[in-house]
């Protein structure tokens, strides 16, 4: 699959989502979703930087797999309200630049 851009990923998503009688959950279950991916995310993490170990029955998870299924779950949530991640990360962008320009230490480059 080609590189996509946000807009195109939201169009596969909703394509995929749409196939099913069931169609999109409600809001509420897909941030359960979304929620329960970060969690695993966050569970493998703290296990690799060796801060808590897996327990015996632990299976191996996939990081790149975890951020493919938050991915996917917040652009559920997004295409349901009908926002555009493309321009919600410019907005976020720009808020950053504007609050954070002179929070820290900037790198010359020559």
């Amino acid at each position: 699959m080609p590189d996509l851009t946000i807009p195109e990923a939201q169009k596969l998503v909703d394509t995929w989502i749409n196939q099913f009688e069931v169609g999109y959950w409600p809001p509420l279950s897909m941030l359960a979703a979304l929620v329960e991916e970060v969690g695993e995310l966050a569970k493998e993490i703290n296990s690799q930087e060796g801060h808590k170990p897996k327990k015996v029955d632990d299976g191996d998870i996939d990081i790149t797999m975890e951020m493919g299924d938050i991915l996917f779950a917040l652009i559920c949530l997004a295409n349901n309200y009908g926002i555009g991640l493309d321009d919600a990360l410019k907005q976020v962008m720009a808020k950053y630049d504007v609050r954070d320009s002179n929070r820290w230490e900037r790198i010359d480059k020559i």
